[in-house]
């Protein structure tokens, strides 16, 4: 009787401890069993639950819906829970997305990036919403397929691992805030547009962006933020263009 071996794959995982700040961080090296159909998430579950409780990172949904557990694989940006771990027979290392300090672990601190998310309003504005009495806001298929593409954005915040202006310059809006503030910009029921373009369009905002197109390419959702932060530059200067040949149209 022959006994199959179990394929095992080597995990390195980055290690940071607030309790050890001095030390900085390091890395531990786990041996997980190469499994079919695992993904990463499934590989740091089965070494929080088999090898070391002691290990902390973020997870909930398990269906790229969440966003909670982005972090960097083998030096890229992407979702633990989208990424097969057979695609690294080699070995995997594992650390917290880059660009944010990083709290314990793969466990990075979120605040500047909420901050930046409430920004923009991430939600409809209007003038009368506390009046119900004018019905439902409708919409055709064609107004919403406007701004429905910039709506699958799960606030993974990949793309701000992924950009070197906010690696650089960490005051820049950033392209998740800028798109999910582009997508409520062309949704036709909205009335949040002038505070929204306020922030959009500062110092810190879509001017600061170079263009690399890095977030796009790392974005697991496709919802293509480098063209969000152009559209919104080409939006703004076209409505300052116009308001300067056709003033009446104030």
């Amino acid at each position: 009787m022959t006994t199959t071996i179990e394929r095992t794959v080597t995990v390195r995982v980055a290690r940071y401890s607030p309790e050890r700040h001095e030390e900085g961080k390091s890395y531990a090296t786990y041996e997980v069993p190469m499994r079919p159909k695992w993904m990463v998430l499934d590989a740091l579950n089965h070494i929080r639950w088999e090898i070391d409780p002691t290990l902390t990172y973020r997870h909930s949904c398990r269906m790229a819906v969440c966003g909670s557990c982005g972090m960097l694989l083998n030096g890229e940006p992407k979702l633990a829970c989208n990424t097969f771990l057979d695609d690294y027979p080699n070995g995997l290392t594992v650390d917290p997305l880059s660009n944010f300090p990083v709290l314990r672990d793969l466990v990075i601190d979120m605040e500047d990036f909420m901050g930046k998310l409430s920004a923009i309003k991430p939600w409809i504005v209007r003038d009368d919403a506390d009046d119900p009495s004018g019905g439902e806001y409708r919409q055709t298929p064609a107004e919403l397929e406007l701004y429905q593409h910039f709506s699958h954005c799960i606030n993974c915040m990949i793309c701000y691992a992924a950009c070197p202006v906010y690696g650089l310059e960490p005051d820049f809006l950033g392209p998740a805030a800028v798109a999910l503030g582009h997508r409520y910009q062309l949704d036709d029921r909205d009335q949040g547009n002038a505070d929204r373009e306020a922030v959009l369009t500062n110092e810190d905002g879509v001017w600061n962006c170079s263009f690399v197109g890095e977030c796009t390419k790392a974005c697991p959702k496709h919802v293509d933020p480098a063209a969000a932060i152009q559209r919104t530059k080409l939006n703004f200067a076209m409505g300052k263009l116009l308001k300067f040949v056709l003033p009446w149209r104030r």
